[in-house]
């Protein structure tokens, strides 16, 4: 299947700002794009792109005074299939775990461990441990969490999740994945497209969507606690510990939010 996708993202900024941009796909799905998803500036800039200690793709630049959009348009090959599902994925003992994946069981600025270390054992210490024990964990942050797209919130923290119960795609994923690492299991915050393919569509803006993934069986696996349901057409453009790795867009200085579009439809 092809899925047409992109965004265009207005700043308004009162002087010249330096900024960097997290908007780009994937380097993993690169090689599935059908028309180019080079990032286009309006007025023209120049701008640099680099890969982070991720492998996320990041832009610089340095904002006009005035009006910027930020824009894509692009399509992009997809297999169609939902997301995996592997119920015999066992949990790896700490010690055996790749070093490279450590990280991802430590707390970060919006997975606060520390803070929910107790709650996650009292409430998932009996599950069975690997697959049973993350999907448990799912349909929990499922439950308690209620989306609402006007209380959005770019300081709320896991623990803030908990205790408000109300949120966005990136609160159900920051409880998740700390509630996940309080119980030993790796796991990494993931943003990018999620249109409504495959699912009756929802009267909430298109925005872009944030999941994660979890480390068993010695790779790793999506999970989605907002929908927790297996999807189609998920379009990752970047992984990190939370939301602070994976920012759309980072300003060193002032500008405001013009205006925000994002597009996600399969091409029939």
């Amino acid at each position: 299947m092809r899925i047409r996708t992109g965004y265009a993202i207005t700043f308004d900024s009162p002087a010249p700002t330096p900024m960097l941009l997290m908007l780009s796909v994937h380097p993993s799905r690169i090689g599935d794009c059908v028309t180019s998803p080079a990032i286009r500036f309006d007025p023209p800039i120049p701008s640099r792109d680099y890969a982070d200690r991720y492998g996320n793709t990041c832009t610089r630049l340095v904002a006009p005074a005035g009006r910027l959009t930020v824009s894509a348009d692009f399509l992009i090959e997809d297999s169609g299939a939902v997301d995996e599902y592997a119920p015999d994925a066992v949990q790896h003992p700490v010690q055996d775990l790749p070093d490279e994946v450590m990280v991802y069981l430590l707390g970060s600025r919006y997975c606060d461990t520390d803070k929910l270390s107790n709650t996650a054992w009292q409430l998932f210490g009996t599950t069975p441990e690997g697959w049973a024990r993350v999907q448990a964990i799912v349909d929990y942050v499922h439950e308690r969490i209620r989306f609402d797209y006007q209380r959005a919130d770019a300081t709320r923290s896991a623990l803030d999740g908990y205790t408000q119960r109300e949120g966005v795609c990136r609160d159900f994923a920051h409880l998740a994945i700390t509630f996940c690492r309080c119980m030993n299991i790796p796991a990494r915050y993931c943003t990018g497209y999620l249109g409504d393919i495959g699912v009756p569509a929802v009267p909430d803006p298109m925005d872009f969507s944030a999941w994660f993934e979890a480390y068993l069986g010695g790779r790793w696996y999506t999970f989605d606690a907002r929908h927790n349901r297996p999807r189609i057409g998920r379009i990752l453009m970047a992984r990190g510990r939370d939301a602070t790795d994976v920012a759309i867009s980072t300003h060193f200085g002032p500008s405001l939010l013009a205006g925000f579009q994002v597009h996600t439809d399969e091409v029939l």
